[in-house]
């Protein structure tokens, strides 16, 4: 079992609990009741794969426990998008169509991994994964096309979104972000939304934790997901 197997794990499994936690505050802020039930739904699907992904972790010697509920903000590897939750819907949006997409699209890179434990989780994560896409397409395509000023706001999002998402692929990681681009342009072309592929600026960043810094999510989100207030309350 290789250290950089053992680090991908790591970064899935950050990245999954942190969009669920992100999906998670905009239950009950969504636009529409739909909106927010299916942000449930998320949330409950992504944290659930972030568990699956943890307990692999177990095979490298890792303390499972302490990496879900004992570590500080510097110490997670997830996308870095998901350090601060999306102020607005458009932005959730985005995080959805875009950030959901790119770890959809490593994982799906996984299928055919030597790592046979991790193989067989990827197919059962990525099945969960087609409602996800297919909201974040939906709402993307409602918002991009309601007024200019909606419009204006998705590209916004997307201009944010994309250099940081390019990025998190690697600098040895061409393929996945050509196969990230061809799944997400289709989608914002027929939104009228640009998509920049530029090269992506690798200063400073580390391909174990696919992060630029160790600053990591704020302090209050870090609380939340390691249950600080009611931790007291469980029981074995």
């Amino acid at each position: 079992m290789s250290d950089s197997t053992r680090d991908l794990i790591l970064v899935l499994a950050d990245s999954k609990r942190l969009l669920g936690m992100r999906y998670a505050e905009w239950i009950l802020g969504a636009p529409a009741l739909e909106a927010g039930i299916a942000c449930a739904s998320m949330a409950q699907d992504e944290w659930g794969h972030g568990r699956l992904l943890y307990a692999l972790l177990k095979e490298f010697g890792d303390d499972v426990e302490k990496l879900e509920h004992g570590r500080e903000p510097g110490e997670y590897r997830n996308i870095e998008l998901l350090d601060a939750s999306p102020e607005s819907w458009p932005e959730l949006v985005i995080v959805n169509a875009l950030v959901d997409t790119a770890l959809s699209v490593q994982l799906d890179a996984l299928r055919d991994t030597e790592h046979v434990p991790l193989r067989q989780r990827v197919g059962k994560i990525l099945d969960e994964e087609e409602f996800h896409a297919a909201h974040g397409a939906a709402w993307l395509r409602r918002i991009a096309g309601a007024t200019a000023e909606t419009k204006r706001l998705v590209q916004e999002a997307v201009d944010r979104a994309l250099p940081a998402l390019l990025r998190w692929f690697g600098p040895d990681g061409d393929d996945l972000r050509n196969r990230f681009m061809k799944r997400i342009e289709p989608l914002l072309t027929s939104a009228g939304i640009k998509a920049s592929a530029d090269k992506p600026d690798f200063s400073g960043f580390d391909v174990a934790t696919r992060r630029s810094h160790n600053r990591g999510p704020d302090a209050a989100t870090i609380k939340r997901i390691r249950g600080d207030k009611n931790r007291a309350f469980l029981m074995d």
